[in-house]
């Protein structure tokens, strides 16, 4: 992968969950190192390992009860079992933590509940926690991509400017908000939304609904009447993960009154400690559905706990970038490559079409952070969604002769095309000769050498 120097350079904030995990998974690393080179699981080493690790999830906002039982069971499990000969204990002590990390959070993943038509899912949350926004999201989602026609209600009637802003954000993701102009009473705007919906052929409707600082006894009752006047199919509680212990407490509160079906967490990818995310599930017994990663209305991730764990422990989540990859994967310009590809005519156009798919996919730094090993690579380099600019801008100072035809590029043309993009001659001769390289790699592929490299290497192992 290339990045143009002049353009990565100073300081850009660390983003997603790479950055929320970074110092738990650091310091877990450091306690499994304990057992590195020890032949044998014993209850001396495992007590130290399990010191670190309680140590770890506290500092990461995870409270000290669910440490203690967290790392107790490790300890346990790790005893009673029989360390196989190919297996070191390090490597042992990661399953097992990985397995407690998935059963932690909640096991399996957990959708939305959209079998009714319509369904109708009520967002519940305090103020600040990101509601209105997620609610928004929520709704793309569905539309995006489960083929869903869903309809937003304002119904915080409260918040200045709440019922503008769900407008705004409807009209930039074309879903319809409804509302009653003046009205006081969320109750009221909530049965006629459910009546609208099943009017006008909406298979999902999904309510805001005030917040308020702090719990307090009327926003609870007026929630609650809410929830009688429709009878959702789906409530869901939407809260801030920045605050840590606060969000496990408030989730607790809301969930005793509203009993509630899963969780949004936002703000997953702030620079927090990330106590929440891990211990959210066990408090409440409830289900994290979906995560926040941004400001963006495509930034909302169904939550999988085994990925997360994989993450934390530093395996990356390569499921999740191939599902990225899917997303943007486009047949037609996929076979248009293969056919130029049998040709030997992979161009400069080819190589911006690549990148292009690949910006598609998401923030680089997070994509790199989900291929296994590459975490600890990418976790101090500061790369932002402008990496490839450089690049771009190298491409596209070229003529079209010259992205075309690769082999024309001499010195005075590259001198031409430095000062046309605003990097320096060594940046272009550098991408010039990483294009020629990824050109010769594609060509031994699609010529059948390299199944021929892979059965002669094979050959070598018998």
């Amino acid at each position: 992968m290339y990045f143009c120097k002049t353009k990565i350079e100073g300081h850009v904030p660390k983003t997603k969950l790479t950055c929320m995990f970074d110092n738990l998974t650091d310091k877990l690393e450091r306690a499994f190192k304990i057992l590195k080179g020890q032949g044998y699981i014993t209850e001396i080493n495992i007590a130290e390992t399990m010191k670190e690790v309680r140590k770890a999830l506290l500092d990461a906002d995870v409270s000290y009860k669910i440490a203690k039982d967290f790392t107790d069971e490790i300890k346990r499990k790790a005893l009673g079992m029989n360390v196989l000969k190919a297996v070191s204990p390090g490597q042992l002590m990661v399953k097992i933590t990985y397995d407690e990390l998935v059963k932690l959070m909640g096991t399996e993943t957990s959708d939305v509940n959209i079998k009714s038509n319509p369904s109708v899912i009520l967002m519940a949350g305090l103020q600040g926690s990101g509601k209105t926004t997620h609610a928004a999201k929520l709704a793309n989602l569905l539309k995006s991509k489960r083929g869903k026609k869903p309809l937003l209600v304002a119904g915080d009637v409260y918040r200045p400017a709440a019922i503008e802003q769900l407008k705004i954000l409807g009209e930039q993701i074309g879903v319809q908000v409804f509302t009653i102009e003046d009205s006081k009473k969320p109750v009221d705007i909530a049965k006629q939304a459910v009546k609208h919906a099943k009017e006008w052929g909406f298979d999902v409707v999904i309510v805001d609904t005030a917040g308020r600082l702090a719990v307090d006894e009327e926003m609870m009752t007026e929630i609650g009447n809410i929830k009688s006047a429709i009878s959702p199919h789906e409530i869901l509680f939407v809260v801030d993960a920045m605050t840590g212990q606060d969000a496990v407490n408030t989730a607790k509160a809301f969930n005793d009154r509203l009993n509630f079906d899963g969780v949004i967490l936002t703000k997953m990818d702030g620079d927090t400690r990330g106590g929440a995310a891990l211990t959210i599930r066990s408090v409440v017994n409830k289900p994290i559905k979906f995560i926040g990663l941004g400001e963006k209305m495509e930034a909302l991730d169904v939550f999988h706990p085994d990925r997360l764990a994989e993450r934390i422990l530093g395996m990356g989540d390569i499921r999740s970038f191939v599902e990225k990859a899917q997303m943007q994967f486009d047949e037609e310009e996929a076979a248009k490559l293969q056919r130029k590809l049998a040709k030997n005519q992979f161009d400069f156009n080819d190589f911006l079409t690549q990148i292009q798919q690949i910006k598609k996919m998401g923030n680089i730094k997070d994509l790199m952070g989900m291929v296994p090993g590459m975490n600890k690579v990418v976790k101090d380099m500061d790369i932002d969604d402008n990496s490839f600019k450089g690049v771009e801008a190298i491409i596209c100072s070229m003529t079209r002769q010259e992205r075309e035809n690769p082999d024309i590029l001499n010195g005075s043309r590259k001198k031409r095309i430095a000062f046309g993009s605003g990097c320096d001659i060594q940046e272009v001769n550098k991408l010039v000769k990483q294009f020629d390289d990824t050109r010769k790699m594609m060509k031994m592929v699609n010529s059948g050498k390299a199944k021929s490299l892979m059965s002669s290497m094979q050959a070598k192992r018998r």
